[in-house]
């Protein structure tokens, strides 16, 4: 497929699914990766520049330079470290810095937080502080609110770093007592009140400010697994969802590219929304969404980040997200439960489950099992897929409580 677009486009980050993709549709690009990842590209004859996108700076000039120079027109986030950098390179690229200024809504949680409640998004109770006490004060008014009698146990709190990626430094609060264990580099942070419901990401693909395909993921556990399609009770809230998504869309002013945000769902069907992200979502959730509907979320996104990909183009691109599925797809992301592992052992009653598709899991290199941060290093992923999303919400219930590590 070629989109038929001049200028080059820069890549921010090291995706591979992303290159290909890129190189699919026909693209010319440029990859712009942490320092390491150049010479590799250089073997496979992929023209890179080398950034560190962790190192705050105000160097975005000297950066767009170097792009301009190459002649690229567009970058494209696919890290949430590397959002805030294609805000700063297309505010210059488009001459517009207000594209900079709303990149910032996603990289800070507080202000993406205030951004949505001021325009009418259900949020919870939040506020940023910047120490024990004041954690231990926002813990007991969001307490008191709740009205609480004696002998009720205390409903928990969040805290949440303001610029991590996803659930990286996220700690539940539930006593007092347990925020004096809190280090003190975890201040300033952002705290915010327990939202009840069920939890779902939608991945959204956007293109001049109108929705072109809504995926809507059901987080089975959180971090662990989940399902897409979802199963019909939550299917059944799609237009509402799209409604706040859409909602969500006009607040922040998002015309081009992916959104990733997350949501609460009661049992009255109101919707509280969570946080959101403008970059390729965690936990294989693109692979999922291939699997389930037929194309390609890396090239979706690429096309969708380009102001001059063509109406065509698209309309062909993205299938009907309810009729165009080709059945449900899950995973579950495995880590070991022991603090060390020899082997990998896998249950005999996972190869002759009909709805597994493959997995991925690799024998463990050192017996010592690394620290979990956030979500991440996980052991690999076992992937399902089958028509009827019940029965795939509980195969994956099975087998995400099995060890697969001897």
């Amino acid at each position: 497929m070629n989109t038929g677009n001049k200028g080059k486009i820069a890549l921010l980050g090291y995706c591979v699914e992303s290159l290909e993709a890129a190189a699919r549709l026909g693209r010319d690009f440029v990859a712009v990766v942490p320092p390491g990842f150049a010479e590799l590209l250089e073997k496979d004859g992929i023209a890179s520049v080398t950034w560190d996108f962790d190192r705050i700076n105000e160097d975005s000039t000297g950066l767009a330079m170097q792009l301009l120079d190459q002649g690229v027109r567009l970058a494209v986030p696919l890290y949430e470290e590397t959002v805030e950098w294609a805000g700063a390179l297309n505010a210059r690229f488009f001459d517009n810095p207000r594209i900079f200024n709303r990149a910032l809504l996603f990289r800070d949680k507080a202000m993406m937080k205030r951004k949505a409640q001021m325009s009418g998004i259900r949020v919870g109770v939040f506020e940023e502080v910047d120490s024990p006490a004041s954690l231990e004060k926002f813990f007991k008014r969001v307490n008191e609110a709740l009205v609480h009698i004696e002998g009720d146990a205390p409903d928990p709190v969040h805290i949440k770093p303001l610029r991590a990626a996803g659930s990286v430094g996220h700690v539940v609060v539930k006593s007092v007592e347990q925020i004096a264990e809190i280090p003190a580099a975890a201040f300033p942070c952002l705290a915010e009140s327990h939202l009840n419901g069920q939890e779902f990401s939608c991945e959204v693909f956007v293109h001049d400010g109108k929705i072109l395909f809504l995926n809507v993921n059901e987080y089975i556990h959180l971090g662990y697994s989940q399902l897409l399609p979802p199963t019909p009770e939550l299917e059944r809230h799609r237009e509402r969802i799209r409604a706040e998504v859409q909602k969500l869309i006009k607040a922040f002013d998002f015309r081009y590219g992916i959104l990733h945000p997350e949501y609460f769902i009661d049992a009255d069907g109101e919707l509280n929304f969570g946080e959101v992200a403008c970059r390729i979502p965690g936990g294989h959730i693109f692979e999922l969404i291939e699997r389930a509907y037929g194309f390609d979320p890396f090239a979706g996104q690429i096309l969708c980040s380009d102001p001059e990909t063509r109406a065509e183009d698209l309309d062909a691109f993205f299938p009907d997200e309810v009729k165009g599925r080709k059945g449900h797809a899950g995973n579950v992301l495995v880590y070991p439960r022991k603090a060390t592992v020899r082997a990998l052992d896998i249950p005999k009653e996972l190869e002759a489950e009909p709805y597994f598709h493959k997995h991925d899991l690799f024998e463990p290199v050192t017996a010592k099992v690394a620290e979990r941060v956030g979500f991440g290093n996980h052991y690999g992923k076992i992937d399902f897929f089958g028509e009827d999303a019940n029965r795939l919400k509980s195969v994956i219930q099975k087998f995400e409580g099995m060890e697969y590590y001897a």
